[in-house]
């Protein structure tokens, strides 16, 4: 049934048929629910049988069962799947060796790589792996764009008992750098250059300038000169056939994702063998895959969402399609038509393009049941949009996080949608919202409540007690900080308000103020800059202002603009723009001389 609590004017219902065939609806029939609410009740309060059941439903195979789905009840150190031994990659492959797994397109040529021949690939990067001298536990990092090569290499590592550290492939080479030097990979998969909007950006040159890692290279074009040491694609594959899983504890390493804090180093967060269930449950239960579903979500495996997308396709039985060039244009509309996405993910800035060049018009898709939104704040009217011209799709606004694995708060396609609104906490955990007093409020920072699968347990450069739970309220339950504000809306749904802490979202990539301060201090007649990200009026993703006291001469807005964007071009990422310089005489600080940039995002809002 519909839950009652949605907007009094959604931009979405879904009729009976919609919720008849959805996965929620098979699932509340065999919990013995009536509605969305009582399912995620009890999913909440019954994490054994709740996660019990998403292993069943999920096909997850274990080579040693697990003594309790849930060891210990501690929101801190919980012990899933305690006793197991386990390979995640094995549940990825184990379906019809003739079913599609990955559908891709190349300079417009569609192709399409099935299960069989996956689990082939896979299994002989593994035994690469291996030939190669690596051993369990050793990390290899990929820095390329989200390829069949990037899956194959991904799947390869974790097959092997191997650790993948993931560097976004629009990365500088400082930024590559920092992220190797805090990982300490034996590889890194790169390949030659990548094409994009008919640019050539090289990436194997930018490894090179990172770090002295041998790197395995995907040649693309011809004329590639390696590096002694270095190695091509090809030559690294070796002979074995079989896929051999590595069994590993459920709490092994798989992937380490970074994700800033409000230092300049990223915070470098782990994924285990348990994270990729919490990926594969929220693509299942709240956007809605099946089995035989096409799944497509532009991203790089360099952000959470490219894991995601493969554990949610691939443990559900459906098949991933990856594009090669930019989202924004015209042939990727045009893909989604031809590979018969169902499933399509999203970022708001892909949808405010459409909108602005006509890229997609109305009739488009056939296919498309589902549209999913993460990465950064919507905009009502682009949203409202996208569901009137998207063949009558629903937009499930979902937020989350690295360290949760996936969502915290979400859609359905049992609940009315509203543009750029969430309408519940996702399945297996909840929330609560606190005013700056510590009282629970309906606007507020939000505080998750666990114990749930996918939620972080660990960091390697910082005491993940102190980050996540230290200082947090107790209201009779063991709280755990996660930084977003939300309010809740009268008519039960929920609104971004952006984050507590001075992390910027900038196009659906996190990166701190200082972090990008310490890129641009050095500007010619700069004394001091702050960095803030400012949402617009209307909505929609956070814009990059940069505060600026001059160095006791008049500056020139312009050309400290040029000057700092180069910067940030050259040393962080190419796709961080500067929206506005405001130069100011001097910037507000606490007692301790802390930057107050509360103020500046409020004195530019102002």
């Amino acid at each position: 049934m519909v839950d009652s609590e949605t907007a009094a004017q959604p931009d979405w219902i879904p009729d009976p048929d919609r919720i008849a065939t959805s996965n929620l609806n098979s699932l509340m029939k065999r919990v013995g629910v009536d509605s969305y609410k009582e399912l995620h009740a009890w999913s909440v309060s019954s994490p054994n049988e709740f996660w019990s059941i998403m292993i069943e439903d999920l096909g997850i195979e274990f080579t040693i069962g697990p003594r309790a789905v849930l060891g210990s009840a501690d929101p801190e150190h919980p012990r899933w799947l305690d006793g197991a031994q386990m390979n995640i990659a094995e549940s990825c492959l184990d379906g019809d060796p003739a079913g599609i797994a990955i559908v891709s397109a190349e300079h417009g040529n569609l192709s399409t790589v099935n299960v069989g021949e996956l689990r082939r690939g896979v299994a002989q990067f593994a035994s690469g792996f291996a030939e190669a001298g690596f051993a369990p536990g050793d990390r290899i990092a990929i820095a390329m764009p989200m390829t069949v090569q990037a899956v194959v290499a991904y799947l390869g590592v974790v097959t092997a008992g191997g650790v993948v550290v993931s560097i976004a492939d629009s990365f500088a080479p400082d930024e590559i750098r920092v992220r190797l030097d805090l990982t300490d990979p034996v590889a890194v998969v790169t390949q030659d250059v990548s094409v994009r909007a008919g640019r050539t950006l090289p990436m194997y040159a930018k490894c090179l300038e990172a770090s002295d890692v041998p790197c395995i290279v995907v040649e693309t074009g011809s004329g590639l000169t390696l590096r002694e040491g270095d190695t091509t694609w090809s030559a690294f594959l070796g002979d074995g056939d079989a896929l051999l899983p590595v069994p590993m504890s459920p709490a092994a390493h798989t992937n380490i994702l970074f994700s800033s804090g409000t230092t300049g180093e990223p915070k470098a967060i782990p994924w285990t063998h348990v994270t990729p269930l919490k990926a594969a449950m929220d693509g299942r239960y709240h956007q809605d895959i099946h089995s035989g579903d096409v799944v497509a979500w532009p991203t790089n495996l360099g952000w959470m969402m490219g894991p995601w997308l493969i554990y949610a396709a691939l443990l559900n039985d459906a098949a991933i399609a990856l594009y090669d060039d930019a989202p924004t244009s015209r042939g990727f509309v045009k893909f989604v038509d031809d590979a018969k996405v169902t499933m399509l993910g999203l970022v708001p800035s892909i949808v405010a393009a459409w909108r602005t060049s006509g890229a997609l018009t109305e009739g488009d898709w056939s296919t498309v049941r589902v549209i999913s939104s993460t990465g950064e704040a919507s905009n009502r009217e682009d949203y409202s949009w996208l569901m009137r011209v998207a063949g009558g799709a629903p937009v499930v606004e979902y937020c989350g996080g690295t360290e949760i694995g996936g969502g915290y708060i979400t859609g359905t396609v049992v609940q009315s949608a509203d543009a750029s609104r969430f309408t519940t906490p996702a399945l297996g955990l909840d929330l609560v919202l606190l005013d700056e007093a510590g009282a629970e409020s309906d606007s507020g920072e939000v505080f998750l409540i666990g114990p749930s699968m996918g939620l972080s347990e660990e960091l390697l450069n910082r005491d993940h007690h102190d980050v996540y739970f230290a200082g947090t309220p107790s209201h009779q339950r063991h709280l755990r900080r996660h930084g977003d504000q939300l309010v809740r809306e009268p008519g039960g749904t929920f609104r971004a308000l952006g984050r507590v802490d001075d992390t910027m979202n900038l196009g659906g990539i996190k990166i701190s103020s200082a972090e990008l301060e310490e890129t641009i201090a050095a500007v010619s007649g700069v004394a001091e800059v702050a960095a803030v990200g400012v949402p617009p009026p209307e909505g929609g993703p956070e814009r990059l202002i940069i505060y600026v006291v001059p160095a006791g001469m008049a500056l020139d807005p312009a050309s400290v603009r040029d000057a700092m964007q180069s910067e940030i071009r050259a040393h962080l990422n190419p796709l961080f723009r500067i929206h506005d310089i405001v130069v100011v005489d001097a910037l507000p600080r606490t007692a301790s001389q802390k930057v107050m940039r509360r103020l500046l995002r409020k004195d530019y809002q102002s």
